[in-house]
């Protein structure tokens, strides 16, 4: 299993967590907690890497 480093911080003007994925374009989103950001940013990752499709070989 590949892993990628995400970037969080919150953002006290919308009270959200903020996360990216900076090696992925594309690959940010959000959530009220940390557990809905976790899984906002596996679905978003899943998304952008079949996005990438062949392409994805070359981040591994």
């Amino acid at each position: 299993m590949k892993t990628f480093t995400a970037y969080i911080e919150f953002d006290p003007e919308t009270n959200l967590y903020v996360g990216i994925v900076p090696r992925i374009q594309g690959a940010h989103t959000q959530g009220a907690t940390l557990d809905e950001l976790q899984q906002n940013l596996k679905e978003v990752l899943e998304l952008c890497l079949e996005e990438l499709g062949e392409d994805f070989s070359s981040l591994i």
